[in-house]
């Protein structure tokens, strides 16, 4: 691949996300980090928005069109709905590719076939095993993920470790590209300081607070344990939720609840800052905030997946726990009383940040897939 980034003057439809310039999750950061850099590059980039979320809908922001929909605004529909209308649109409109993010969307497929418009899909995580899925839920994320592979004429994973289960599960040849990080050295120390924290003083987890992400097990662990640091939990839920209050009213002097945290500057602080990250999150592929602990230069200790193990080169830029809170506890002694270990991890945390993980190199290799897609192929 040629050094000079590829440029076209395609029109792309970006939609299953919540969003532009509206960051909440994964999805959101592929739909700016891909979409700003593709506009840049002469695409024409439309991105469908959930128009209960936005007070001002500006058509345009940093040169990337926004169209705004409505949806049915109930909690398990609201997203699905919004999806739906958004690809009668774009596949009614001049658009030469329409990209989808979420395998909940994988039946939407039909409408594009029907309509005839190229498309691609980025299908994420293992959905239908995540705990706040149930039953019905459950049963619907695997069906959809199963009908994308059939309906969308590209399947993008994120994870070599995610092709391998479309592959096992579904008969399914993919794309494998990976989400990008962009590495940083730099933060202001004080922004710390408003929650009484010193650097190294404290293990840090960031994460919506969701039993997928596993932050009642790392809490659990933590205070089993004998540290005097402080464990700080950056995120929360924007609904009222028995699982979250409950970690919140946990009484433990060393913990430190900081909800949301939106100012870019205290979260990069937070993360330079921390003795180490905890990554509990279990269902993904590559996973944006593991890549964000890899890039703020952290010692990371990870739940043991085969999606960890992946993106942190099997232990090569971080330890595993296994899943129980006597394992978590235990490596939090085993970090303690290995400080020479520790800061190596940290020196080391951004070399992991291979070219896969470069949002540029992402970007080629989602624009040579829209071109191909244009040209009329879809093989992989």
């Amino acid at each position: 691949m040629s050094n000079q980034p590829l440029s076209s003057n395609i029109k792309i439809a970006i939609l299953g996300s919540r969003g532009y310039p509206y960051v909440y999750s994964g999805y959101e950061t592929l739909v700016k980090e891909l979409g700003e850099r593709l506009q840049k590059r002469g695409v024409e980039v439309h991105v469908y928005c959930h128009s209960a979320l936005f007070a001002d809908k500006p058509k345009k922001v940093n040169g990337i069109n926004l169209v705004y929909l409505p949806a049915i605004e109930q909690k398990s529909l609201a997203q699905l709905t919004h999806s739906f209308f958004s690809m009668v649109h774009a596949c009614l409109s001049d658009v030469d590719v329409i990209f989808v993010v979420n395998s909940g969307n994988g039946l939407f497929g039909i409408i594009s076939r029907i309509f005839r418009k190229p498309t691609a899909i980025n299908v994420d995580g293992l959905e239908w095993l995540r705990p706040k899925w149930k039953g019905l839920g459950a049963k619907y994320f695997l069906f959809a993920s199963r009908m994308a592979t059939k309906l969308y004429d590209r399947i993008i994973n994120d994870s070599d470790e995610m092709q391998k289960v479309y592959q096992e599960l579904f008969n399914a040849q993919s794309t494998v590209i990976a989400y990008g990080a962009n590495p940083t050295y730099h933060s202001d120390p004080s922004k710390i300081a408003k929650w009484g924290l010193e650097k190294e003083g404290y293990y840090l987890i960031v994460g919506r607070m969701i039993p997928d992400n596993n932050a009642d097990l790392l809490v659990e662990g933590f205070i089993q344990s004998h540290s005097t640091r402080k464990l700080v939990i950056v995120g929360d839920v924007p609904y009222q939720d028995a699982y979250a209050g409950k970690l919140k009213n946990i009484k433990d002097e060393r913990l430190i609840f900081t909800g949301y945290v939106t100012d870019p500057e205290e979260l990069k602080a937070l993360y330079h800052n921390c003795f180490a990250y905890f990554h509990g999150h279990e269902y993904g592929g590559t996973n944006p905030t593991l890549l964000k602990a890899l890039g703020y230069g952290c010692a990371i200790l990870a739940l043991d997946t085969r999606f960890s193990r992946e993106t942190l080169q099997n232990g090569k830029h971080g330890w595993f726990f296994d899943k129980n809170p006597a394992s978590v506890s235990t490596w939090i002694a085993k970090a303690e009383n290995s400080p020479i270990e520790m800061q190596a991890l940290r020196e080391t945390a951004r070399d992991g940040l291979t070219q896969k993980y470069n949002w540029d190199h992402v970007t080629d290799q989602y624009l040579e897939v829209f071109e191909d897609l244009r040209r009329g192929s879809k093989g992989i």
